[in-house]
């Protein structure tokens, strides 16, 4: 019986894409409005829409969802070719411990691991699809920048989506958010589930240690000690 939701962050938390990430936003800004940025926002923690109207408003140019969509839409065009040209495998690498993490994870029937992730959905699969991290996770009761802006608003999306899809009702209590960036934090937060944050990010441990994260670890390679943090207390759960 499912008693415990792990929601996992990509960028920087399951996987680092290197420079592919940022350069598809270049390249559909490109396409859809016939230039480049002249400069990269930072997009740590943000959702894809975000990151795409915050590109438009820098160039001058009206953030409506029309244009945010049009973007996207071509943004999850050029990673999906990026990935069929072999650049996404080769730019990007799986986190210290997130493989077999997962794995041990998907073998406990008491926990479900999914998603919660700025990256709209497509890209999400696309990047965590490089390496075969899917076949660990619940995709379907995930939440992702496809279907809110505000990241704040995607933990309880996927709460709801494991009452619908799956049948299984857990209190936010129940849930733990892992992530790399205070905006994961915050997201935790706003839904009233647990925080794990870790330092494979573009924040160190220093940056992290201030912001009162209900656990936070330097990487996921310590399989016994992240699983036991997750899960050890579902054992005193009747």
């Amino acid at each position: 019986m499912i008693r415990r939701l792990l929601l996992f962050d990509v960028d920087g938390t399951l996987v680092h894409t290197g420079g592919v990430g940022a350069a598809i936003f270049d390249a559909a800004l490109e396409s859809v409005v016939g230039r480049r940025p002249a400069a990269r926002i930072r997009m740590s923690g943000k959702t894809d829409p975000q990151i795409v109207a915050e590109y438009l408003r820098q160039m001058g140019l009206p953030g409506g969802s029309d244009l945010v969509g049009a973007v996207l839409d071509v943004a999850a065009q050029e990673l999906a070719a990026a990935a069929v040209r072999g650049e996404l495998a080769a730019g990007s690498s799986v986190c210290p411990g997130v493989e077999t993490l997962l794995s041990v994870l998907a073998g406990d029937p008491r926990v479900v691991s999914t998603l919660v992730t700025g990256n709209i959905a497509p890209n999400a699969l696309i990047k965590i699809g490089a390496y075969g991290l899917e076949r660990w996770l619940d995709l379907p009761i995930g939440a992702y920048g496809s279907d809110a802006a505000d990241r704040n608003l995607l933990v309880p999306i996927a709460l709801g989506r494991l009452q619908a899809v799956r049948g299984v009702h857990l209190e936010p209590p129940d849930a733990w958010v892992i992530g790399d960036t205070p905006r994961d934090l915050e997201c935790a937060r706003a839904a009233g589930v647990r925080c794990l944050l870790v330092a494979t990010g573009r924040y160190d441990l220093a940056a992290l240690t201030s912001l009162g994260a209900d656990a936070l670890l330097f990487d996921l390679s310590d399989t016994d000690a992240v699983v036991s943090l997750l899960t050890g207390d579902l054992a005193e759960c009747p």
